[in-house]
């Protein structure tokens, strides 16, 4: 099992060919799109996914492995339980070892202050049954045994599981095609084809494909896909890096992260590292656009966000990135088969110092690979999952904020919902397209 994201070199293994028509066209093979397709497949309709390098190439292979509730928005909560229930169901049924296991997740505090804060979270979580609680300064100890570092205390969820992302959604993917979805990697969704304000069909670099229906789950792409056809997201995108390190023993079997550092146990026996707290933003045009409602977020947390000052040539807000195409015009996700960032060396080598500062009984850490992935994330640190009002026929699932690997499989079964017409079964409200512009206060979701 090879702890690294998938690669554009990887050889292809959803190849069509494209139908010419489908009751349902999902843009996107990330976890969102892939969840989204197998659910609208076993409601009887042909669904085509749309994957313009690799499924799960970009950030659904280069997250963290969580699948958390803890410190999760409060309308996220809800939605949360029914993803872990899925997890659970899903890991028995698709035939493959996705390295799904039941080993907690901690987030460890160094002062009291940060105590209350997750003392304040807590009511969230008991409300949907939740397990989470605080831990004692012996308590967290007693979790954290060979650590150095002496923490306050923690937030707890022994519930929350971890999975290995670069085999899950792959997995998942081949269960969904398994039940009747039609996926085809290396085929480029190029525009929307719009006859009388109706969604008529999808143009790809294949061809055109026919329906009514389209679910755009894009990530990082979504801005860009949807501004071409007059929907305006303030949805930028934050560089993360990670890194993997060799087997080592084991000192934790879950994942937590303090002010440091977050560290998880792989399947292989290493630890999935990354630094607490950090990312880094490209400026670009659409950045411009949507700094006053990303305002809050960085006035709040002003160490927390690094600015730079321009993207690599091609990225979805780069200077040069091609705003305007047509359907014969090669596009600007042909240009980006794989959204590959590289990580930033400078904090991958302070991670293998933090971890053997942390736990100095491991000895010296070998850091045996390394990445990064652009994260989609909106102004109040919630999604947007919601039909188009203006565009019948368009549902838009995106921004998931670096949250999506977890609660991928029941925001999908909502997307589905959506495209339906059924009854989501959740409160939504929250994640609705129309706050950006409803003049609706944006009130971000808890920093845990």
């Amino acid at each position: 099992m090879k702890p690294f994201p998938i690669a554009a070199t990887d050889p292809i293994t959803f190849a069509g060919p494209l139908p010419d028509t489908a009751d349902v066209v999902v843009i996107g093979g990330g976890i969102i799109g892939v969840m989204t397709a197998w659910e609208l497949a076993k409601k009887g309709l042909r669904t085509v996914l749309l994957e313009k390098g690799r499924v799960a190439a970009e950030q659904s292979s280069r997250n963290w492995g969580w699948i958390r509730a803890q410190g999760r928005d409060a309308a996220e909560l809800p939605i949360m339980v029914e993803a872990a229930s899925m997890w659970r169901q899903m890991a028995g049924e698709i035939g493959e070892d996705i390295g799904l296991r039941q080993s907690g997740v901690a987030y460890l505090a160094d002062t009291a202050t940060e105590i209350e804060r997750y003392e304040a979270w807590l009511r969230h979580a008991k409300a949907v049954g939740v397990d989470s609680r605080i831990l004692t300064t012996r308590q967290t100890q007693e979790l954290l045994p060979d650590a150095a570092t002496p923490w306050a205390g923690a937030l707890w969820t022994a519930t929350d599981m971890r999975a290995e992302p670069w085999v899950a959604v792959p997995a998942l993917a081949r269960a969904a095609a398994r039940d009747g979805v039609t996926i085809i990697e290396g085929c480029a969704a190029r525009m929307l084809d719009i006859a009388a304000g109706r969604i008529t069909g999808v143009v790809t670099e294949a061809g055109c494909i026919k329906t009514s229906a389209v679910v755009v789950a894009g990530g990082a792409w979504s801005s860009l896909f949807l501004r071409r056809h007059g929907i305006k997201i303030p949805q930028l995108s934050v560089r993360a890096t990670v890194a993997a390190t060799a087997p080592l023993p084991q000192i934790f079997e879950g994942g937590a992260v303090d002010k440091r550092l977050a560290f998880r146990r792989r399947q292989d026996g290493g630890y999935t590292l990354a630094p607490s707290g950090f990312h880094e933003l490209f400026v670009g045009p659409d950045a411009f656009r949507a700094f006053g409602r990303f305002a809050r977020q960085l006035i709040a947390d002003p160490l927390g966000t690094r600015l730079l000052p321009m993207a690599p040539k091609d990225y979805p807000d780069a200077w040069g990135t091609t705003r305007h195409w047509g359907g014969d015009d090669i596009g600007p996700f042909e240009k980006m088969r794989v959204l590959d960032p590289a990580p930033n060396m400078r904090k991958v080598k302070g991670l293998s110092t933090a971890f053997a500062d942390t736990f100095p009984k491991i000895g010296k850490v070998k850091i045996v690979t390394a990445w990064a992935g652009m994260i989609d994330t909106m102004p109040d640190v919630v999604p947007v999952v919601d039909k188009a009002p203006d565009l019948p026929g368009l549902t838009i699932a995106t921004g998931m904020c670096g949250h999506g690997f977890g609660i991928g499989p029941a925001f999908g079964r909502i997307a589905a919902h959506l495209v339906m017409g059924e009854s989501t079964c959740h409160n939504i409200d929250r994640f609705r397209l129309s706050r950006f512009t409803d003049g609706s206060t944006l009130e971000p979701g808890p920093n845990l």
